[in-house]
């Protein structure tokens, strides 16, 4: 059954994200603004904000839903060499701002950036209030890369990532993985999928099964300190 896309108004709730359009896959509503209360009661509900330059707010819950399950990111033999060798460092919550710049960089397949300025702000506000938190990899104290999303109960939505050299999003990746193993967490969402994501252990479920999960788990009560700034533990 096809639904209308829902126009939001002030008040900060949403319609049911199983109401979301099938085509353009997962598109909910449209407006609204990036206000703190009403990020987070979107995430809760398995919805997020991703709209370009010159369009209105758009809000989605895609079906499928492509998640890492914790257990299940995919380490190669060639990237398992590399984890030995140790070439970087990996630390949370340490340059939140240098890795929200370095998602919203220009690359060279994606000129433009859904990361605009006004997303910049509204991320920065909730890693403020200690629901969104980085990953930063670093060499010789410059850093090369990372990833950034936000946490509630016994999940971690991730944003973007960025990489300036070899595997350095790899290596978010993977210690986080490892890290929110160790705390407890359920999924680490990617909300769409794309191969290179699937080629590191990414799976996609039904949008009922992760609603389900979300209505489950979202007020686990995450473990005290977990995201003060620290450098994680090395793989082994």
């Amino acid at each position: 059954m096809k639904h209308s896309i829902f126009l939001l108004d002030d008040s900060v709730n949403f319609p049911d994200a199983s109401l979301a359009q099938d085509e353009p896959n997962g598109l909910l509503a449209i407006g609204g603004d990036l206000s703190l209360p009403r990020l987070i009661e979107a995430y809760r509900h398995g919805i997020f904000p991703w709209y370009s330059e010159g369009e209105p707010i758009l809000w989605w819950s895609p079906d499928p839903r492509c998640v890492f399950p914790i257990d299940d990111v995919h380490i190669s033999r060639s990237m398992r060499r590399e984890l030995k060798r140790k070439p970087y460092q990996v630390t949370i919550n340490r340059a939140f701002a240098e890795v929200l710049d370095g998602c919203a960089a220009p690359r060279a397949k994606e000129p433009e950036t859904w990361i605009l300025p006004e997303m910049k702000q509204a991320y920065e506000q909730l890693h403020q209030r200690g629901f969104a938190h980085s990953v930063e990899v670093w060499r010789d104290e410059q850093l090369f890369g990372g990833l950034y999303g936000v946490s509630m109960g016994r999940f971690f939505f991730g944003e973007s990532m960025f990489s300036s050299a070899p595997n350095a999003s790899k290596f978010a990746l993977i210690y986080l993985a490892h890290y929110l193993k160790e705390q407890g967490f359920l999924l680490l969402d990617s909300q769409v999928g794309n191969p290179h994501l699937y080629r590191m252990g990414a799976v996609d479920i039904p949008r009922s099964e992760f609603l389900n999960l979300l209505n489950t788990h979202i007020d686990w009560p995450q473990p005290k300190g977990m995201w003060l700034p620290k450098t994680l533990s090395e793989w082994q």
